[in-house]
């Protein structure tokens, strides 16, 4: 009885307190408050062309301490852009993120709950919009319609983000529905989306937390390549843009690092943080993959 005692009140026997999900959260963190935090503490108006002086190098390399990330062509201060990006970004990230998500939790819970016509209908549509080249439609539409904000190009992403959810949960549901206490809640008289959202759900939220991180991952990704092609919105600062003006002005072949390299520096942290996180959620949600089944 002791020995039991000791185990349950034993916090690292917590699957939650996973290394690799706790380091991916935690870099995500301190990214966000970097964005969020840095306008107490800098002047973001420095984002805007002609605030700062021309092609400052950083501190480290004879600049100012004034711009200590230096400046570029147009006279903004990297600093400062870097500040007002990484917020834009992240939101692009969330909003595709978070309609994909629910929208495939929607169609996967029928799906998989109904099966018959309805998971036929769903689940070509699913395996067809899979297989479409995304970048090269998103590049298409780019192209004819003008993105004025990171709204509208965080919509645009959505509508691609669906079908990786819609699969997840579908062959979630599809094993769910046939656990005894399921087939209880039918007897005693509940209702099907009940079924789905109080008694499902639940147990599906790790295989759902891990799709939303990898969603959000490529939402970035897919606006950051739109925006380094010169197709995204122009008007507020995001990584994609520092890189399409740093491309334009032949930043690289100019020797200015300082210019084209911090942004590409944080996207790859943001990148390794959500893989962390999504290979955290993985082993939380499989036992056998945090070793749990010796």
């Amino acid at each position: 009885m002791e020995q039991k005692k000791v185990r349950r009140w034993n916090t690292w026997d917590n699957p939650w307190l996973n290394t690799k999900f706790l380091i991916g959260i935690s870099i995500v963190i301190l990214v966000v408050l970097f964005g969020l935090l840095g306008r107490i503490f800098w002047n973001v108006e420095l984002a805007y062309v002609g605030s700062s002086p021309l092609n400052l190098p950083p501190v480290w390399q004879g600049g100012v301490p004034e711009h200590p990330l230096g400046t570029e062509s147009n006279g903004r201060d990297m600093l400062a852009q870097l500040i007002v990006a990484i917020p834009s970004s992240f939101k692009v990230g969330l909003i595709a993120a978070s309609v994909g998500m629910t929208a495939g939790l929607v169609l996967g819970s029928l799906a998989g709950y109904f099966g018959g016509w309805v998971d036929a209908v769903i689940r070509t549509l699913a395996d067809a919009v899979v297989t479409i080249p995304t970048l090269a439609v998103l590049i298409v539409i780019a192209a004819f319609f003008t993105m004025r904000d990171t709204t509208s190009m965080a919509l645009i992403l959505a509508m691609f983000a669906w079908p990786g959810p819609t699969r997840i949960v579908r062959s979630q549901v599809l094993s769910l529905r046939e656990r005894g206490y399921i087939r209880m809640a039918v007897l005693s008289g509940e209702r099907p989306f009940g079924l789905m959202f109080r008694e499902m759900l639940p147990n599906m939220l790790p295989w759902i937390a891990a799709s939303i991180t990898g969603n959000i991952s490529g939402a970035i990704l897919g606006a950051t390549s739109l925006e380094a092609l010169g197709l995204g919105p122009t008007r507020v600062p995001s990584l994609g843009t520092i890189i399409n003006q740093a491309q334009t002005s032949s930043a690289l072949i100019r020797g200015m690092v300082w210019w084209w390299f911090p942004p590409i520096l944080v996207l790859m942290i943001i990148f390794t943080s959500f893989f962390l996180i999504t290979t955290g959620l993985d082993e939380i949600a499989n036992p056998r993959l945090r070793g749990l089944n010796k």
